[in-house]
């Protein structure tokens, strides 16, 4: 990797860091006002209005949660497809049925997931997706998101622009979690809004 690499990553690394302690600091009510509100938002997104298939994910820790919106996802007739993480950390799917339909997973000495726990459908079938929903700890002005580091969304992303599809791509955020600029590298992607619990930003020439 070139000098220039590894500065961005570690950059990155150095945001990280610093977002996710402001996360793990937020109280249980915070957490869960935030999950309702972000909610409330994302569902009036146009985009998502409109879409038949929406791949989105399980909130962990103090991620901003996302039962709520997956649910009135769910109850709106949308096919909701969730992600299960392989052992390469590519992503398989399956669908959401409801919070029955969610098993805990344990990938090594990680944090456990909840994952789908019915058939799963192969990396491919992100392709579907008419939105996809991406985790996150920041995003900036330009729509540049900072991941959680392990890759997975790089090779969604990757395997989106491959197929030649362009579902409208959001990341669910605090509020505090939009920042002027993120650290990128060549394989990042820009998405094209941000939704967090005071209101949706659109990012303008991404698509």
């Amino acid at each position: 990797m070139s000098e220039t690499g590894q500065a961005a990553r570690s950059a990155k690394r150095e945001l990280r860091r610093g977002l996710l302690a402001a996360r793990e600091a937020l109280g249980a009510d915070e957490l869960r006002e935030a999950e309702r509100a972000l909610a409330r938002q994302a569902l009036a997104l146009p985009e998502l209005a409109q879409a038949r298939t929406v791949a989105a994910y399980v909130s962990v820790g103090a991620e901003p949660g996302t039962l709520a919106l997956l649910d009135a996802l769910r109850a709106r007739g949308v096919r909701v497809l969730l992600p299960a993480l392989l052992p390469d950390n590519d992503l398989d799917w399956g669908v959401y049925a409801g919070r029955d339909s969610l098993a805990r997973v344990r990938h090594g000495g990680r944090m456990a997931l909840l994952e789908p726990a019915g058939p799963h459908l192969g990396p491919q079938a992100v392709t579907e997706a008419d939105v996809v929903l991406l985790p996150g700890v920041a995003v900036d002005t330009r729509g540049m998101r900072l991941g959680r580091g392990g890759g997975s969304y790089d090779r969604v992303l990757a395997r989106l622009e491959t197929a030649g599809v362009r579902p409208a791509l959001v990341v669910l955020l605090y509020d505090g979690e939009v920042v002027a600029r993120v650290p990128d590298q060549p394989h990042d992607r820009p998405v094209q809004a941000v939704v967090t619990p005071s209101g949706v930003r659109r990012f303008t020439g991404q698509g």
